[in-house]
């Protein structure tokens, strides 16, 4: 690695959004500012990432690889919405988002019920891509409302006749019959996918099982508001799902506890079983097609970080998989964000140097999210490290 006291730098920015806060790429432009008001001469290449959940469809937009389509769909609560997606420019890939459809920001706080919320409008959604002549969909599956398996996804898929069956007595799910949804009958009559189905790559940044302790439902369905109460009769749910989907010669038993079929309310599941879709790490799927490995190569250093990091950074995160792809180059990694808890842990993992961007700022947590106040900090926290180069 070059001397970065000797000779102009490299550095890379290679932010997650700061969530609530900023999105990637105005965290890599607060830092990018910071370090060019120290150091003038640095190299400063900004790589805004996803790992599979927020910004995974403005990566590839800011890519240039893609343009932004929307459809009018289905919301997590059947209320009509516009999701966005992005199809590349031939027109083969589509890039998604299923927290577009149904995502846990769709609905207000006081409205939130993950008993009732659907995965329908992500069918809605596929099936707009598929109709324009889309061949492969790549879908980040992170930030939903839901917990329902994806059985709203294969209601909308079946009722489209994109999922073989048939389809005579399939209708619209109605607000006041939601529960439909979740009785197994749903499922008695969708098999395989049509051969007008195109290939599927599930990006997800977690690697929970369907069910158990650390299945979708105990781990994420609390976030979305369940009791404890409702924990468990979603948990007892997503079992029978497994086994009638097992029963129908779809599915192994193994598959449920396959790494990231928890994920989305167990989303994951429904999407390897019924679509035989592809599950890989959300970060490693943008790393490859932004050409992350190329970007980084030469560089003395890579800034990444999120809103909050732990010891679950480690896991699937986007700092995580920046952190891999540095030492394999060899290039020192600063993980700097909004929080930063579990310091051991995460300097066990291998990051150079921790730093928090609101450290001696003693401002409530509601003024340190402020976008202009988040900026600013990002800002001098650069300029800070920049400092110990000068």
């Amino acid at each position: 690695m070059k001397n970065p006291y000797l000779c102009s730098m490299k550095i890379v920015l290679a932010f997650d959004s700061f969530k609530g806060c900023l999105s990637a790429q105005e965290v890599c432009r607060a830092a990018k500012d910071g370090i060019l008001s120290v150091r003038k001469d640095a190299e400063v290449v900004s790589v805004p990432l996803s790992d599979g959940g927020e910004g995974l469809v403005q990566c590839f937009l800011r890519m240039g690889k893609a343009r932004e389509v929307s459809v009018k769909v289905h919301g997590p609560l059947m209320e009509e919405v516009e999701a966005t997606y992005a199809i590349s420019h031939d027109g083969e890939i589509a890039y998604m988002e299923m927290a577009s459809a149904c995502g846990l920001t769709l609905v207000p706080e006081e409205r939130r019920n993950v008993m009732d919320a659907t995965t329908y409008g992500l069918g809605e959604m596929m099936v707009d891509a598929w109709e324009r002549g889309v061949k492969h969909i790549v879908l980040g599956i992170g930030g939903s409302a839901t917990c329902d398996a994806g059985m709203g996804m294969l209601e909308a898929l079946k009722s489209q006749h994109f999922l073989s069956g048939d389809t005579s007595k399939r209708v619209l799910p109605q607000p006041q019959n939601r529960c439909r949804r979740h009785r197994l009958t749903d499922i008695d009559d969708i098999d395989q996918p049509t051969s007008t189905t195109s290939v599927l790559t599930v990006a997800c940044d977690v690697d929970n099982p369907l069910f158990g302790e650390l299945g979708a439902a105990h781990v994420f369905a609390p976030q979305k508001g369940a009791t404890p109460e409702q924990v468990e009769m979603l948990d007892r749910r997503l079992r029978a799902f497994a086994m009638a989907t097992e029963e129908k010669g779809l599915a192994l038993p193994e598959d449920a506890f396959y790494p990231g079929v928890g994920a989305a309310g167990g989303l994951g599941y429904a999407l390897l079983t019924y679509l035989g879709a592809e599950l890989k790490s959300g970060i490693e799927v943008v790393m490859e097609a932004c050409g992350f490995d190329e970007a980084l190569r030469g560089a003395d250093m890579v800034l990444t970080g999120e809103g909050c990091s732990d010891c679950q950074t480690l896991y699937g995160k986007v700092a995580a998989g920046v952190l891999r792809k540095a030492k394999e180059q060899g290039v020192k990694t600063v993980l700097m964000s909004g929080q930063v808890k579990e310091k051991e842990a995460l300097m066990a993992g291998g990051f150079g140097r921790l730093m928090c961007v609101n450290e001696g700022d003693g401002r409530p947590l509601e003024v340190l999210m402020l976008p202009e106040v988040a900026r600013e900090n990002i800002r001098r926290t650069c300029q800070r490290l920049m400092e110990d180069f000068r």
